[in-house]
């Protein structure tokens, strides 16, 4: 009798868990992730001889609610054509009867790695820029991605970023199911049904972890693209309440003022004291980066002093440097 040793036995009990995309045009290579819904599979796609990505349905005999997030979740990323979104290809049903979606393979790294690759400020904030961007379309077209953070963003070896995982996302302009455990381990659909908590803790807003389903709009998602730029500016893997930001950033040194007031108001408990869509956030970083004034802080005489002072360093020191030199001349012709 021949045996096998332990690592190849492994090996075929991971493939034979594999979806069965026999007669498709897809071959699956390895698993790449894994979560409650579905699972990602590197594949080759045989057609056109390329590698794409492939979610595919957890369950075999075609589970009404997984089947329906699925396809929500397909439908939410064909709606949403963006650089900064992973494009989807195809999708269907496999022969052994789960659904699925093809998409591009993307490569890079988690922004929660490259944090520790960097702690440059412009830097960061040139990230965080290109985070928005791709939420601020999706909000422009009715969709609240409802789970922003950092193990949900990529970015790519030219600083290219991707927003992924739109599982969980709600088009507000169309009913959308809401999974609401059973107790039995099963899934029940209800769309209006309150208490349903989707989401991450640190990155949830008030009203998202009270589970006020129909009080989630785009300024869920500023909440959390506020927790993420907390977590940038900070270092912090674990950002905190709503209501201890400011003291929290009060206390870094080396956050600017109008720094931590745009993180503050992103970030508010109350939904109508945020900025209203993740464009007005990414307009005020936008205008923080160029030394003009932001929404998100009142300037006093002093403050506007200060940031020009700034802004200008380089001319006023020649002006300094010039007038300090006619004075030099002045006394030695004297």
């Amino acid at each position: 009798m021949t045996y096998l040793p332990d690592p190849t036995l492994r090996r075929l009990r991971e493939v034979a868990n594999w979806p069965d995309f026999s007669g498709t045009r897809y071959t699956v290579t390895e698993e790449i992730a894994r979560g409650g819904m579905g699972t990602v599979y590197r594949a080759t796609d045989g057609v056109l001889d390329r590698e794409v990505a492939i979610k595919v349905s957890n369950t075999q005999s075609g589970h009404k609610e997984l089947d329906d997030r699925m396809r929500t979740e397909a439908r939410v990323l064909a709606r949403l054509e963006h650089p900064g979104i992973v494009p989807i290809h195809d999708a269907g049903r496999t022969p052994d009867g789960r659904a699925y979606y093809v998409m591009k393979r993307v490569q890079g790294r988690t922004l929660v790695e490259y944090l520790q690759t960097t702690d440059d400020l412009n830097e960061l904030l040139g990230i965080f820029e290109r985070i928005c961007e791709p939420v601020a379309f999706a909000h422009d077209r009715g969709c609240v991605h409802r789970d922003l953070k950092p193990e949900n963003i990529m970015v790519g070896a030219f600083g290219e970023v991707l927003v992924m995982d739109w599982g969980v996302a709600k088009l507000l302009d169309e009913p959308h199911p809401e999974p609401v455990d059973d107790g039995g381990g099963g899934l029940e659909t209800d769309g209006t049904r309150p208490g349903t908590v989707m989401g991450t803790r640190g990155y949830m807003p008030p009203e998202q972890a009270r589970g006020q389903i129909d009080a989630i709009d785009q300024r869920a998602d500023v909440y959390a693209l506020g927790a993420i730029l907390f977590t940038m500016l900070t270092g912090s893997s674990a950002p905190p309440a709503a209501a201890d930001v400011s003291d929290l950033l009060g206390r870094r040194r080396g956050i600017p003022k109008r720094l931590r007031a745009i993180c503050a108001r992103a970030m508010a408990p109350d939904a109508e004291d945020r900025y209203p869509g993740a464009g007005r956030l990414a307009a005020d970083i936008v205008r923080f980066r160029a030394g003009e004034p932001v929404d998100a802080y009142p300037e006093t005489l002093l403050d506007r002093a200060a940031r020009l002072a700034t802004v200008y360093r380089t001319a006023i020191l020649l002006v300094l440097a010039y007038l300090i030199m006619r004075v030099v001349v002045a006394l030695l012709a004297g």
